[in-house]
């Protein structure tokens, strides 16, 4: 949808869906020219010239998607369904867009499923939003058995969300789609229920119930941060949700295929997060106990939707064992029309549920791991610190004297010198050099107590630091909306986390995303934080030496390349969780001082591959 509609709406329209709902309703049967002589569901949400200021906020509306030059057609009514959703609402509900391509792909991979029951299937979206996999399901199956909308709706399609308006949206755009198929009858009966996923009886529903022998859509795009309490309660319920703040689209996978009746078929647009992620460990655990016949297309860094950075992939999983799963890493999304995908099998043995899926080049990544000693073993990877406020406590001086630092932030203010450390973000630098030039200062309101940072108490922050004390008074409320403003913290002024608040004396940083092997830097000063980044630490600064060279290897690369998510722009996450198998080979004496004196990278990544016997894919050799 263009942005200058999304502005119109929302500077001309109130939230009322039901306004709203008769407005597009409106517009999409004076657009297409639609006759609606009988549907009375219709004839209720059909503006006319009997309210004449109704009626001319119609033609306006008209008028402007007519300058806009939309169309108006089916699936800018499903678009304008889902973005009309109040911001507050598309949070908590992760209510999204799927194009008709995606949709369409997923319905007909199902459907070949189950191609002898295609009359008596039933078909369920239990997130089923504005109805769009509802819609695209019933057109298939009109076009398959040549049954009536009203038997599809009465009879195989079942839909259920957790907002009452995206249930009447359903209804509405089911009815359009029958309307302008010529089947114009006073009402079709629906089976389309306001409820929440995780605690929807269906059993209660429906008499019999055995199953469905499809489940398909697009479960809600929330992050565990943005779910609303009751659902946060009802996760517990789900064995899925029993690792790390689980994502509310990882209960879904459970409800669906629990739902499915044997050798039923779920296909999902989802995030990918689940392959390595913490809170997908126990949706990979029970994959591996079920061995659903598994087929992924993995859409990487590729963005499905618009205007949303997502990373999603597509999971088609049969109601029937296997002991493999099969892989497709999409290079567009129009692979989709390659028929069949030349996927990769992948036994279920080979992966690690724990530790996260690796579904690229197995047998290279298995081998690199098992090399050695595991990166997490023999190293200690840190991320920075974490104030959850930077900006308040990280600053570059306007100017200084000999007791003060002077801070900008709205008024002027001085900070003790002396309860100040220096600070910087890995993701800036190239050198070694760099790091004068992007150290900042940090108020750090702690002392060091046996190489570990204890926080002051208050009255002694107040009495010491006096300035520091005054400013940070000052953004007190500031810092009070920290976490939501449920923070628990030592006190008011403490940082919001309290990772990376020890010495350390010799730290390799590195960044967090990056788009190629980065510049590794080694720096010695066990005073200097650092925040956004990486470190691996240590006591010994000539084995970091040697580890800076193999990290900055295309062995290296290579394996990040494959364990790591994706992001934008070819970014990937250099994050701990996905190099902590790393295979670090234990090289002798001779091999470590060959290294430390070797300048030539080329020959360094000759002399790591045939250590490690293996041999790279040329892409991997041409990083």
């Amino acid at each position: 949808m263009k942005r200058s509609l999304l502005k119109y709406l929302s500077e001309n329209f109130s939230d009322d869906p039901v306004s709203i709902d008769r407005l597009f309703v409106s517009t999409y049967i004076i657009k297409n020219k639609i006759a609606v002589k009988k549907n009375v569901l219709l004839q209720n949400y059909t503006i006319t010239t009997s309210n004449k200021k109704e009626y001319n906020v119609l033609l306006e509306f008209i008028a402007q998607i007519t300058v806009e030059k939309v169309l108006f057609d089916i699936e800018d009514l499903i678009e304008f369904f889902e973005f009309v959703i109040s911001p507050r609402d598309r949070i908590v509900n992760g209510a999204v867009y799927t194009t008709s391509f995606v949709r369409e792909y997923i319905l007909d991979q199902a459907f070949r499923t189950q191609l002898a029951s295609l009359h008596k299937l039933t078909l369920a979206d239990i997130a089923c939003g504005c109805g769009g996999f509802l819609y695209t399901a019933a057109k298939q199956l009109k076009k398959l058995t040549g049954r009536s909308y009203f038997s599809i709706y009465k009879e195989q399609l079942f839909g259920l969300d957790i907002q009452n308006y995206s249930v009447v949206r359903t209804q509405l755009l089911l009815s359009l789609l029958a309307v302008s198929e010529g089947e114009d009858i006073p009402v079709f009966e629906f089976n389309l229920f306001q409820g929440n996923a995780l605690n929807f009886n269906w059993y209660q529903r429906r008499n019999n119930f055995l199953g469905f022998n499809v489940v398909v859509g697009n479960p809600p795009y929330v992050s565990s941060r943005n779910i609303d309490v009751e659902s946060n309660r009802m996760l517990a319920n789900w064995k899925v949700c029993s690792s790390g703040h689980p994502d509310l689209y990882i209960p879904f996978f459970q409800i669906g295929l629990e739902l499915l009746s044997e050798g039923g078929t779920l296909g999902y647009i989802t995030m990918n997060s689940f392959f390595k992620s913490l809170n997908g460990r126990s949706l990979r655990e029970y994959f591996h106990e079920k061995r659903y016949s598994f087929q992924i297309v993995d859409f990487g860094a590729l963005q499905i939707f618009n205007k949303r950075s997502t990373y999603t992939c597509i999971c088609l999983i049969s109601n029937t064992t296997s002991e493999n799963v099969c892989y497709y890493k999409a290079k567009s999304l129009y692979d989709l029309k390659s028929k069949p995908l030349p996927y990769e099998t992948i036994p279920y043995e080979k992966l690690k549920w724990y530790n996260g899926w690796n579904l690229m080049s197995m047998d290279l990544v298995n081998k690199i791991e098992s090399v050695g000693e595991p990166f997490s073993k023999r190293f200690i990877t840190r991320n920075g610190i974490a104030t959850l406020k930077n900006d308040i406590y990280i600053f570059k001086p306007v100017f200084e004297d000999d007791n003060f630092y002077w801070l900008q932030n709205g008024d002027l203010y001085p900070i003790e010198k002396s309860i100040c450390k220096e600070v910087v973000n890995p993701n800036l630098l190239t050198t070694e050099k760099d790091i004068s030039k992007i150290k900042q200062k940090l108020i750090f309101p702690y002392e060091f107590v046996d190489g570990k940072a204890k926080i002051f108490t208050e009255k002694r922050l107040q009495k010491q630091f006096p300035f520091a004390f005054k400013y940070l008074k000052s953004k007190r409320k500031i810092l009070a909306s920290r976490d939501k403003g449920n923070g628990k913290y030592p006190e008011w002024f403490a940082f919001g986390r309290t990772q990376s608040l020890e010495l350390m004396r010799y730290k390799l940083f590195f960044p967090h995303i990056t788009p190629h092997s980065p510049n590794f830097i080694i720096n010695e000063d066990e005073y200097l934080f650092f925040y956004n980044g990486i470190a691996v630490i240590g006591e010994n600064k000539r084995e970091l030496l040697v580890l800076k060279k193999l990290m900055s290897s295309r062995l290296f690369w290579y394996y990040l390349k494959q364990t790591s998510k994706p992001y934008t722009s070819g970014y990937i996450s250099m994050s701990k969780n996905y190099i902590k198998d790393f295979g670090v080979y234990n090289f002798t004496s001779e091999e470590t001082q060959f290294i430390l004196s070797q300048t030539d990278q080329n020959v360094l990544n000759t002399f790591f591959e045939e250590k490690y016997k293996v041999e790279l894919p040329i892409e991997g050799k041409n990083i």
